[in-house]
Parts: C-alpha cells; structure tokens; sequence
C-alpha cells in the first residue's frame, strides 16, 4: 500500500515505534535516532541489528544468580574465590557492575529482575525471589545484603524479601543509607557504594 502524502514510510514508522518501547525513550528521541540510522553507512546498520540478534540468542540468566551470562553457571558464580557466605540481592544485573566496581564485595550475588511495584502490575511471583530462598535453604549461605534501591519500591522488596529469610536463619542486611534516598544504585559513585556495603545494617 503506498504511503499517504507527508506520511513517514511504514519501516521508518515501525522503528520509531520499537525505540519507543524502550524504557528512557520517548517519541522525539525515537524519531531522532530511527532518522540517524537512516543516515549511517549501511554496514553500520546490519552491525547494529547483528548484535541485537546476537545479545538475544547467545546470552542466557545465570541458573544460580540469575545474572546475565554466555556460559551457566556465570564467571562470578564460578570462581572459587568469591565468599559463598554471602549473597549481595540487587534488582538488576547492571547494579553488579557497580557494585563490582568498588572492589569492596567478594560474596556472590543474586538478581531480582525488578522490584515489587503494584502500579506497574510487579508483584513478588514476577521476581526471582523463590530462586533466592533456594539457594539460601542450600545451607551454605549466612548472609543476605538487600541492596535494592533506596525507594519506596526497593525497600518495600527489600522488607518483603526479608519477612521470607529471617526464619531460615540468615542474617539479613541492608545498605547503609550513604546512598541517597531516589536514587538508583548504577548512578552512585564507588566511593558512596562502598561505604553503603562496608557500614550495611540489619533489617
């Protein structure tokens, strides 16, 4: 079917769509960077949409930690020098990074995949929580540092999280509030995350 007059081509309108649904972008920024693309060498293009193709069909979740990984079990639920004590919760698995960027936790970690946010239909059974309390029962564990965000939604997760571990025994923490109230644990700087995880407290 041809397109109307003034009408943007049904490919052009297709991916403004797509880059739309992404979270962070909205309709300007979809326009912006569907008509940037229009304009790239082609080869540039294909590489884009290869390594999309490519980040869905070779990346899996850690069986154990639920982290993003090419080979299960992931590296950081490998390596023998990592303390299996203890287990750092985060919401998602960008938050590994920047906790792993302060050098000051050697524990293994465990994704949520989100936090319990009743207005966007997130509840408890949406996040990987029953995979925590296994890997808890296992026996191994003593502690669990909730370091969900410091938001109405990441402490309502992180109180919710810890009414289920308490009774099986382990120590349950929570970051210091050296982190800001609002904010998001990928934007905080690695001296702040650090002292968050040094002077962690009891929930």
């Amino acid at each position: 079917m041809n397109e109307q007059l003034g009408a943007a081509p049904a490919p052009v309108t297709r991916l403004i769509e797509e880059f739309h649904r992404l979270p962070g972008i909205g309709p300007k920024s979809a326009q912006r960077l569907t008509y940037h693309l229009l304009r790239v060498p082609h080869g540039d293009a294909v590489a884009l949409a290869q390594a999309i193709i490519e980040l869905k069909e070779r990346t899996v979740l850690c069986s154990v930690c639920q982290n993003v990984t090419e080979d299960d079990p992931c590296a950081i639920c490998r390596d023998d020098r990592r303390d299996r004590a203890v287990i750092c919760v985060v919401e998602e698995p960008l938050d590994i990074l920047a906790v792993e960027r302060t050098r000051g936790f050697h524990g293994l970690y465990h994704v949520l995949h989100g936090v319990i946010s009743p207005m966007e239909g997130i509840g408890p059974e949406d996040l990987k929580v029953n995979e925590l309390l296994a890997r808890v029962r296992g026996g191994a564990v003593q502690e669990v540092i909730m370091a969900t965000n410091p938001n109405l939604e990441g402490e309502a997760t992180a109180m919710y999280a810890s009414r289920l571990l308490t009774p099986l025994g382990v120590r349950v923490t929570r970051l210091a509030r050296g982190l800001p109230m609002g904010s998001d644990l990928e934007y905080a700087d690695d001296v702040t995350l650090s002292r968050a995880i040094e002077n962690r407290q009891d929930v």
